[in-house]
């Protein structure tokens, strides 16, 4: 399991660009691109290297925690993935290759692929003292359009990307990366009710490709929620007294909502329950609700049954119960 919180090189390399940068102007601009991703716009809105910086100190941590808790997922359900390759694809700054560069040791070649010049610079930047990304190649184009062009590789991952995509584009996205993805594919998008839409159906749609999902589902059937429940999950991570001032925010932590899907070529070795929603800790019993091969149930452990209560004491909302595998 990785941490949430960003790795020492990459912190260092951001910390290094936020001097004698404004943070008046960082949140000014920061803002700015939030309002524009909030109405349904994409990454068009970062034209200068001072918008990218603005994008990456604001954006960076939460994009890097959700994109570690899926990982973190793949690698419980899939211990004996190790990806030699990684294709990421709307790569912006980088963030999903530092993930996955932390979940592998194995991985060698880093491949990232965005359309927006201005964040690839900022990537390269970044990743240019890095032990594991120095060498990484960043090539320009559009997803949609490029990806066809590129070699495949053993691990694909496209983090906050797909939702700029009309539907017919997303289909067709979907369709190349997993022609792409040799071992694993693993797609996140924000925990919002379209996102979860958006994940769905590029789920049904690689499954009857042939894909089978890894995390966070314990199966390939239909999704069993109805609306207006819909799935997603949660990471808190720490925020810094500089993201603090960018974000405009005052608590110490931030909980990013994000929902992804991890899609593997091999049907996994086990089956693990999905924990859907923070448990309930009552005096009498833990009650969780859970996604399972059977379909969401709410499991119920008494606080008599010792050892089970204090193993579903240490569950959390996105957490696997192997022990229903």
């Amino acid at each position: 399991m990785i941490s949430p919180t960003l790795p020492a090189e990459l912190k260092a390399a951001l910390d290094g660009k936020l001097q004698g940068f404004s943070r008046t102007d960082a949140a000014q601009r920061s803002q700015k691109i939030s309002t524009t991703y909030r109405a349904g716009g994409g990454s068009g809105t970062i034209k200068s290297d001072a918008d990218a910086l603005a994008y990456a100190f604001a954006r960076m941590p939460a994009t890097y925690a959700a994109v570690a808790a899926s990982l973190n997922a793949l690698t419980e359900i899939a211990p004996d993935l190790a990806p030699e390759t990684l294709l990421d694809v709307g790569a912006g700054p980088g963030t999903a290759s530092w993930a996955a560069a932390e979940a592998f040791s194995s991985l060698q070649d880093f491949t990232l692929l965005d359309a927006n010049a201005t964040l690839s610079r900022l990537a390269l930047d970044l990743a240019r003292d890095s032990t594991r990304l120095a060498d990484c190649r960043y090539l320009p184009g559009d997803a949609g359009a490029n990806l066809a062009e590129l070699s495949p590789a053993d691990l694909v991952v496209a983090s906050y990307v797909i939702g700029e995509l009309s539907d017919g584009d997303q289909r067709k996205l979907a369709e190349t990366m997993w022609a792409k993805a040799r071992h694993a594919l693993v797609v996140i998008e924000p925990g919002t009710p379209a996102g979860y839409a958006r994940i769905l159906a590029l789920r049904q749609q690689l499954i009857a490709a042939g894909a089978y999902v890894a995390a966070p589902c314990p199966h390939e059937k239909p999704c069993p929620l109805a609306a207006p429940d819909w799935c997603h999950f949660s990471q808190r991570l720490p925020r810094s007294q500089a993201h603090r001032q960018i974000k405009g925010a005052e608590v110490p932590f931030e909980d990013e909502r994000f929902i992804y899907v991890a899609l593997t070529r091999t049907p996994p070795a086990t089956r693990a329950a999905r924990v859907l929603a923070p448990p309930e800790v009552g005096k009498a019993e833990i009650t969780a609700k859970l996604c399972s091969e059977q379909g969401v149930e709410f499991a119920k452990v008494p606080r008599r049954d010792k050892a089970a209560y204090a193993s579903a004491r240490r569950w959390r909302w996105g957490d696997a119960d192997l022990s229903e595998s």
